[in-house]
């Protein structure tokens, strides 16, 4: 029997077929993946206002798609046939909505999900990446529109609920915006930075090649988690670093990658006092203090083992186990123990 007919009498595909059906995927895939780029390339353009190409390219790094230059401008000009797009003329290139284009901003909200756009622009802000925050301008204005003309109750929210801190208020060190624009981008998309930094005293300005893991918010403090190495050593170290993000003076974005350790885990780092400016070392706290001092630990309590026993003469012993840090002595002193 030939071979081809066997293939069909054990109800095989003949090989020609095959072959055909995966190339009739692979232009599927290929074609899928094209409107899904391009789609995000129009969603990134603005009105009455220029986007280069290398900002393109940033948004649809942000996205997971590598794509060079040379491939971006050529979706923007096929785009342009069919959609109110224009060019600036200039090398590089700037691309955006022509002003006669119809309008493509946010869509009609719930009173709910405007209360929500309003309330992440009025906290998250400080942790959200500018690139982001810049995309989402027009669901912000939309949200403002929508709370004030629409429900009383939802509209009013806002101004019933506030976050305040459980220490002495301050006001937050001011951050170079630049320099967080850059390294918020570098977090984003898993790049190396080369930044200039300055010492608390504020006597040195050191030359730091660093690798972002996470962004932190302490109080008024905004903590950059890091490892790295100094420029003028060359001497790199795996240790996990902080870095406060007031004291960045300049941030340059690097094309390589970030590799981020192993190990590390930034709830781990935070649970065993990375932000308590500890060293990952646990102790065993034990301590005896008034009723009134410490009820409140029945509520919020220390640990996940704290233990509370009330004594004859009416005071606490508490006994839990937490993060060895400076920050655990000031609560302690501030406990009077």
């Amino acid at each position: 029997m030939p071979q081809e007919e066997g293939n069909k009498s054990r109800g095989k595909t003949p090989l020609k077929k095959r072959i055909r059906n995966k190339g009739s995927d692979a232009l599927t895939n290929n074609t899928t993946s094209t409107l899904s780029r391009q789609w995000l390339l129009l969603q990134s353009l603005k009105r009455g206002a220029w986007t280069g190409t290398g900002a393109l390219q940033q948004a649809l790094r942000r996205e997971g798609i590598e794509i060079n230059l040379r491939t971006i401008q050529r979706d923007l000009k096929t785009l342009a046939e069919r959609f109110p797009l224009e060019a600036d003329g200039l090398s590089p290139q700037g691309w955006r909505w022509r002003d006669d284009a119809p309008d493509m901003s946010a869509p009609g909200m719930t009173s709910g999900q405007a209360l929500t756009f309003m309330m992440v622009e009025q906290h998250l802000s400080t942790l959200m990446p500018s690139s982001i925050l810049a995309e989402l301008r027009p669901w912000f204005d939309n949200a403002r529109k929508q709370l004030a003309q629409g429900n009383e109750g939802v509209h009013r929210w806002t101004d019933k609920v506030r976050i305040v801190p459980p220490n002495q208020p301050l006001i937050p060190p001011e951050i170079d915006k630049d320099a967080l624009h850059t390294i918020q981008e570098a977090l984003l998309t898993n790049r190396w930075l080369d930044v200039q930094y300055q010492s608390r005293n504020k006597s040195d300005t050191l030359n730091l090649q660093i690798s972002p893991l996470a962004l932190v918010q302490r109080g008024t403090v905004l903590y950059l988690i890091a490892t790295g190495k100094s420029l003028s050593s060359g001497k790199a170290t795996d240790e996990v670093r902080r870095y406060a993000l007031h004291r960045f003076k300049a941030a340059t974005l690097r094309e390589e990658r970030v590799k981020p350790p192993k190990d590390f885990d930034l709830n781990d780092y935070l649970d065993k006092g990375g932000l308590g400016f500890g060293n990952g070392e646990m102790t065993k706290l034990k301590i005896t203090l008034s009723r009134e001092a410490g009820e409140h630990l029945y509520e919020s309590r220390l640990s996940e083992d704290q233990e509370i026993k009330e004594l004859d003469d009416g005071q606490l012993e508490v006994v839990a186990t937490v993060a060895d840090t400076p920050q655990l002595r000031w609560w302690l002193r501030a406990m009077g123990v």
